[in-house]
């Protein structure tokens, strides 16, 4: 299975695409990494310290033993670990029971299970929210 699992990999790779459940890169306790990550797609599994920026089209794991310093850009965002920093999730952002973020947030979809500790500002946009927001704005300026 190992082997099948790097060919996959090393043809994802020179395909430029990964499905977005399937992990393309692993960073295990121990590891501290400072600088920024930019990941095409799939996902990207946390579990050490990270100092700067990661950007991704897929999903990014924050996992309980990772400690994270910067700012998380991506599709999906699962925090069970500690975030100090902005996130913006375009699909969905978690934050599991143990998890602790620390900033600002931007995501259309927000879950917080029991536990779980937030303090910043969230804004959720959503297209129907804002048609909707836009709308009332102009009907009080025509009714003025």
């Amino acid at each position: 299975m190992g082997l099948n699992f790097i060919a996959r990999q090393l043809r994802q790779a020179s395909q430029g695409t990964a499905d977005d459940d399937e992990i393309v890169a692993l960073l295990d306790p121990g590891i501290e990494i400072e600088g920024r990550i930019k990941v095409p797609s799939g996902m990207i599994r946390l579990d050490c310290q990270f100092k700067g920026t990661i950007c991704s089209a897929g999903t990014v794991v924050v996992a309980s033993q990772a400690e994270i310093e910067g700012d998380i850009e991506a599709e999906k965002v699962s925090v069970a670990g500690k975030v100090k920093g902005s996130i913006h999730a375009t699909k969905q952002l978690e934050i599991k029971e143990h998890g602790i973020l620390l900033g600002d947030i931007e995501t259309p979809s927000l879950k917080l299970e029991s536990g779980a500790y937030f303090t910043g500002h969230c804004d959720m946009p959503t297209c129907v929210i804002e048609k909707s927001a836009r709308n009332e704005v102009a009907t009080d300026r025509e009714q003025a």
